[in-house]
């Protein structure tokens, strides 16, 4: 016997691992934008000024449940993959992005601080990258299902930037930067 396990073993392994995870880091990134009152209808958030890179906020409920979807799918296939090398640091890069992940909702909406939001976004970045790179070398189909969340993160640095370009002095707790001439 060569095997330890039948591919019939293993496909049911990673389908059990999904049914679990999936909805766990579905349920953690909804948690964690109710808790910070994420997106539209945020009196704070309503009252910033848009850059012309915001999409129609009902694009990002879609987009995230999407990726969080991917994202679970991905740490499965990890997860299953007993005995490869690389699968702990792996599932440990995981953990930490989707905790930096999940803190960015509270510090830009929760908080209102859209400067360190975008550093938070930038360790995400590079959080998600790694991650990437880890999963890829676990099972590369993995990786592949972690490109969108990094193309999305990214997109969200820029977007993140853009908000602190258009609302100087925006952040809760700060003092307005906008000046009055009364000559």
């Amino acid at each position: 016997m060569t095997e330890l396990a039948s591919r019939a073993q293993l496909r049911a392994s990673f389908l059990r691992w999904a049914v679990a995870l999936v909805p766990v880091v579905v349920l953690l990134g909804l948690l964690s934008g109710r808790i910070a009152n994420s997106g539209p209808g945020n009196a704070w958030f309503d009252a910033l000024a848009k850059p012309s890179l915001y999409p129609p906020p009902a694009l990002f409920g879609i987009v995230w449940t999407v990726l969080y979807i991917l994202m679970g799918l991905a740490l499965a296939m990890v997860v299953t993959s007993r005995g490869a090398p690389g699968r702990g640091l792996a599932i440990a890069a995981f953990v930490v992005q989707l905790l930096l992940n999940l803190a960015w909702s509270p510090v830009f909406f929760g908080m209102g601080r859209l400067v360190e939001a975008l550093y938070l976004l930038v360790a995400i970045d590079f959080a998600v990258l790694v991650t990437l790179v880890l999963f890829w070398r676990v099972r590369p189909i993995a990786g592949v299902l972690l490109l969108p969340y990094l193309g999305w993160v990214l997109f969200a640095t820029a977007l993140n930037w853009q908000f602190v370009e258009a609302n100087p002095g925006a952040s809760k707790g700060e003092a307005s930067t906008v000046t009055v001439d009364l000559q």
